[in-house]
């Protein structure tokens, strides 16, 4: 029986797939806060391993036409680049050593953030959502399955403006890998099949401003290349 809506349902968001015709289709988007120390201190946090902590973005934040919407009003929009990992599976309680089998792919982000917005709900104690989920704040990059290129968990990853590096580190400094991630998110939410989680950026975050080309890579998983609109 088909269901009748008393408004237009909104349209599903979707990533496309390197080497298939098929998209991905996108639930929700985790990300993690602090996950290499020397961003941790650059933020003015201790770089010990804390206890993981997340915020989400909805699924509106996604931008896969390489142009980021530079917001009207913007105080300072800085960039961070990060891992995506595509969830194909899900579940409650997922142990880490299973975790993995979760994973469809992996892709290409950035972590598009009102610093100026996110600076003061941090000294009042109150959410980041705006500063952090506003439309437009996840530009996403193709994904590469995993059954192409297995799970990377070492690997250059790196963030450019203009051709001036701004970001550069390695997988391997996460503090928290992505089975333990995937693991500590299944003990708040279940998870679904087509979530996304963003694993956090290396230390270097900084401005853009309208008019600037952004250049993010993680070896052996991809490359993206965003435009800064007006």
């Amino acid at each position: 029986m088909s269901i009748e809506y008393v408004v237009e349902p909104a349209p599903i968001v979707s990533l496309a797939v390197e080497g298939s015709p098929g998209r991905f289709p996108v639930a929700r988007l985790f990300c993690i806060g602090r996950n290499y120390a020397a961003h941790a201190v650059e933020m003015g946090h201790d770089p010990d391993r804390e206890p993981p902590f997340f915020f989400l973005k909805p699924p509106t934040a996604i931008v896969t036409s390489g142009v980021f919407p530079y917001p009207a009003d913007a105080g300072a929009v800085h960039h961070e680049v990060e891992l995506v990992v595509a969830l194909g599976g899900g579940g409650e309680d997922i142990p880490p050593d299973a975790a993995l089998d979760c994973v469809f792919g992996y892709g290409v982000g950035i972590d598009m953030t009102l610093r100026d917005l996110q600076a003061e709900a941090k000294t009042l104690g109150r959410p980041w959502d705006v500063a952090k989920g506003f439309d437009g704040s996840a530009p996403c990059g193709a994904l590469t399955p995993a059954s192409q290129i297995g799970h990377p968990d070492r690997g250059a990853i790196s963030l450019s403006v203009n051709g001036e590096e701004r970001q550069s580190g390695d997988l391997a400094q996460m503090i928290w890998k992505t089975p333990e991630i995937i693991a500590t998110l299944s003990r708040r939410f279940r998870l679904l099949p087509g979530d996304l989680i963003l694993t956090g950026t290396p230390a270097g975050v900084g401005p853009v401003t309208p008019g600037d080309e952004i250049v993010a890579s993680i070896a052996g998983v991809g490359k993206l290349e965003v435009s800064v609109g007006g």
